[in-house]
């Protein structure tokens, strides 16, 4: 297991270093296809998909994870040099304010800014209290005006994402950068699919990195379509919530606890047949897991599990703190737990235990 975790590792900073903006997972698309080459196909919405064929056509089992990150994009350039930007995905204002961004430009170029605002000794007492709109911050490049900008090769609509680099903590189990909200979905998935090339499976497994997931999971409406799934097994990055403010009691989503295994949120309930056997599959293999039943959020399972005549989903996901800013930690031990769930799971599912999960015969 200590060659599965350094390569874990591996690939996760490879991942979650990438740039890869909503609309823009050109980076993160490139990584995907040279880790698994063969079978690898795009549609027209930028998703990405790897076909392994196992023994049988089928079952078809969707993995799905998505490759953007919440980002923001390069809404206007001020005459004194300084951008003004747009959030893509749910950030919240205050995590935003003089940290380091990477802003890439149409030829790859990357330039690094910090997003700035009117500095405290200026702000009023009232403007002190308040939350600062996301409109009224800047980004600063070190232009002198806007046609340095325009030099630099920086336009409108460029997509833009924290700069953080992949740290290994003290504790060399805890993993720290950008972007694990679903870089370590993503991780578990291509890292699975590496493994089907050389395990036999009583099914076919085709795995999609989704675009625009953070903006309302377009592409897995569109990767869906395109796969046509019979089951589908959503990997994602949860957030965290053991941390000051929840009670033990509401604790679905501890970092070392073991893959979360999600029961619903505002966007899917899932199926509970197929949640059910992922469970005595975990319990069956020792795989460590939690359950979670989630007030707000969503994945991919959102437009997938309404495909067609429907398609039953789990979704298993890397607890990892502080989702949606430029710093997240995951735990190696609950990204190997989701990578073990994922390929017993593909393992085991044939035409009998799919037509099982299918039914809704009582």
């Amino acid at each position: 297991m200590d060659r599965t975790r350094e390569e874990a590792v591996e690939l996760l900073k490879k991942l979650s270093e990438a740039h890869g903006a909503p609309g823009q997972e050109n980076e993160v698309r490139r990584i995907f296809r040279n880790e698994l080459g063969e079978g690898v196909s795009t549609d027209r919405a930028g998703n990405i998909i790897c076909e392994r064929k196992g023994s049988a056509d089928s079952p078809r089992i969707m993995l799905a994870a998505h490759m953007d990150e919440v980002g923001l994009m390069v809404q206007a350039i001020t005459g004194d040099g300084l951008i003004k930007f747009l959030p893509l995905g749910g950030w919240w204002a205050h995590t935003l304010l003089a940290h380091r961004v990477r802003i890439r430009t149409r030829d790859g170029k990357q330039i690094v800014g910090v997003i700035g605002a009117k500095p405290p000794h200026f702000l009023s007492d009232s403007e002190r209290d308040k939350l600062m709109k996301i409109e009224d911050m800047f980004i600063d490049v070190g232009a002198r005006n806007a046609e340095d900008v325009r030099n630099f090769g920086i336009r409108l609509g460029d997509g833009i994402v924290p700069d953080t680099p992949f740290v290994r903590m003290h504790n060399p189990d805890l993993l720290l950068s950008k972007a694990f909200d679903d870089r370590s979905g993503l991780a578990v998935m291509i890292h699975a699919m590496r493994e089907l090339q050389t395990m036999p499976h009583p099914n076919t497994v085709l795995a999609a990195g989704t675009v625009q997931e953070e903006v309302g999971t377009r592409g897995a409406r569109t990767a869906a379509f395109h796969i046509d799934p019979d089951l589908a097994i959503v990997i994602e990055g949860a957030p965290a919530d053991d941390m000051p403010g929840m009670s033990r009691e509401e604790q679905q989503c501890a970092l070392g606890a073991g893959v979360q295994l999600r029961i619903m949120d505002s966007s899917a309930i899932l199926n509970r047949r197929f949640i059910d056997f992922a469970i005595d599959t975990a319990e069956k293999h020792g795989i460590r897991y939690q359950v979670a039943v989630r007030r707000k959020g969503g994945t991919d399972a959102a437009p997938i599990h309404v495909h067609g005549s429907g398609v039953p989903a789990v979704v298993l996901a890397v607890p990892a703190r502080y989702v949606h800013t430029h710093n997240t930690i995951i735990d190696i031990s609950d990204y190997l737990s989701a990578f073990k769930l994922v390929l017993k799971l593909i393992e085991t599912i044939d035409r009998e235990v799919a037509g099982v999960l299918c039914s809704f015969e009582d």
